[in-house]
């Protein structure tokens, strides 16, 4: 029975709690004195012999209670601490100022094929896989006193990033962590800004948008690579996060590479990592690259039509088995990785063209799947403005103003060449710019690239030539000026939607616009 005497505190009090239990002739195993406690843990101890126990207790001067507990208070934190140690994935490793191991959790053991009691005593040298494994990581870390920045080490045959930290008590030892790279991915996932989103969640009603849901979906479930197709802006790497949120790895990290935004040598080395004095400046150790990162998970190249011929070769190579090798290493890497790629680009034209490898082309056009550009996708650019101002509304501090009947007219004729990105952008603007509770077509920034006039001023803004359809040329000078008037007034009038706004755009009167207006049928 282990047991708790409460006590005040006086001069030589435990001792003369001990002598009352040696009285008894009990074998003490164990005794924690925390003032005002004594604990004490004597396994021969009865349930009949206790109360006698505890009479004779109580008849000592300042003692106060005696009572049964079922652990001593160091036996208690020593079963935490195990629980603690036993709940960590990574493995971690407490070491003396000689660089031997003192205690290392479950996962330590693990990583080293170890029993965990065999850890105690270790040299960390012993450990440690390669050139490291010779004593020079273990002396540098004694010569630091365990202030090194993060490194990567080999333990086991796996590599690890090793962080270590000296412990409170300088020059007694450090705690090592050994972080492995999926480990690290998911870190990274936690620390990007992109809310992941799956296929349900996608905002639109339109044929093609509920296309790429069910489609999307369906592929999300299967494991091969999927082709994302689609111009700029409309939401390519949106639909590559929800293929990974829909699949079983959805627990895993998403990383994602833009190919066109590093070059060759920098992209090799975050895709594939690179060993220890691979260039010049390299992380000592070496690095993993976001294949490793990503093991179990996915990882997205983005704007893959930009890879260069080489890094195209060598994700060919990953792409039949798997495995590849780090920048300047010779040991192959095996890792589970599902890649989804997407691009703007015309692919099938690039190999044409022998710009884009055709097996690599195949390889990854395995699921394919094309985004609709916004300006086929019919009302939903109403529904998407809307939860745009919204959206914008909420991040300036401000009530969501409405849409004006002018401003949807102007948002479903534009063209839309940014897609959804330019939307956003453009709603954006103009929540942030207007003050009022309805947003008018001249609070929108339509503007197209390239464009140095205002759009009826432009070439081939109002057709006068035969159509396709075997229209005819104009048949007098009246009819011209009729179509030309028609087709200025339908554009100008969701910009300047009143006859007095738009008379004092054109700089004519009022009674003449609203003449014209009236004629051709404009402005209901």
């Amino acid at each position: 029975m282990r047991i708790d005497v409460l006590f005040q505190d006086r001069i030589g009090i435990a001792q003369e709690i001990l002598g009352v239990v040696a009285g008894y002739g009990l074998n003490v195993v164990a005794v924690e004195v925390d003032p005002p406690h004594v604990f004490v843990d004597a396994p021969g101890l009865g349930t009949s012999a206790f109360g006698a126990l505890r009479d004779a207790l109580l008849l000592v001067v300042s003692v106060v209670d005696v009572k049964p507990v079922d652990l001593l208070p160091g036996a208690r934190r020593r079963l935490h601490l195990d629980a603690l140690l036993a709940a960590m994935p990574d493995p971690v490793l407490l070491v003396d100022a000689a660089g031997l191991v003192v205690v290392g959790n479950a996962a330590a053991a693990t990583a080293t094929g170890l029993r965990p009691e065999q850890l105690s005593g270790l040299p960390l040298q012993s450990m440690v896989d390669g050139a490291e494994g010779a004593g020079a990581l273990q002396a540098e870390l004694i010569a630091s006193a365990f202030r090194l920045s993060p490194r990567e080490v080999t333990v086991g045959g796996e590599p690890y990033l090793l962080d270590c930290r000296p412990t409170e008590e300088s020059g007694t030892g450090g705690i090592l962590t050994l972080r492995p790279p999926n480990r690290l991915g998911e870190e990274l996932q936690i620390l990007q800004p992109f809310r992941s989103a799956d296929f349900e969640s996608f905002l639109g009603t339109s044929p093609a948008v509920q296309a790429l849901r069910q489609q999307g979906a369906r592929f999300a479930l299967l494991d091969a690579p999927v082709l994302i197709l689609g111009e700029t802006g409309t939401g390519k790497e949106l639909v590559a996060h929800a293929c990974h949120a829909g699949s079983h790895r959805k627990g895993a990290p998403f990383l994602a590479l833009n190919c066109a935004a590093v070059p060759e040598s920098l992209a090799e080395s975050e895709l594939f990592g690179y060993a220890p004095g691979a260039f010049s400046g390299a992380q000592k150790g070496g690095k993993p690259g976001l294949l490793e990162l990503a093991n179990g998970g996915t990882v997205l190249l983005d704007e893959v039509g930009e890879m260069s011929p080489y890094l195209q070769a060598k994700l060919l190579r990953f792409l039949n088995d798997h495995s590849f090798r780090r920048v300047g290493g010779e040991k192959e890497i095996t890792v589970d990785v599902r890649i989804v790629a997407a691009t703007h680009r015309d692919l099938s034209a690039m190999v044409a063209e022998r710009t884009f490898r055709e097996d690599l082309y195949y390889r990854l056009n395995v699921l394919r799947l094309e985004m609709p550009p916004l300006r086929a996708r019919g009302d939903d650019i109403i529904l998407l403005a809307r939860h745009f101002v919204h959206d914008a509304a909420v991040q300036v501090g401000r009530p969501a103003p409405s849409l004006s009947p002018a401003a949807r007219q102007a948002l479903l004729a534009h063209p839309w060449p940014g897609n959804v990105r330019q939307l956003q952008n453009v709603l954006f603007r103009a929540v942030t710019m207007c003050d009022r509770s309805v947003l008018g077509r001249e609070d929108l920034d339509l503007s197209l690239p390239g464009q140095v006039a205002e759009p009826w001023e432009m070439a081939g803004t109002v057709s006068l030539a035969p159509d396709a359809a075997g229209g005819d040329w104009p048949e007098d000078w009246e009819q011209a000026r009729d179509a030309f008037e028609r087709g200025l007034l339908e554009q100008l009038y969701p910009r300047f939607p009143s006859s007095r706004k738009l008379a004092q755009r054109l700089r004519t009167s009022h009674t003449m616009i609203a003449n014209k207006l009236r004629k051709y049928g404009l402005g209901g």
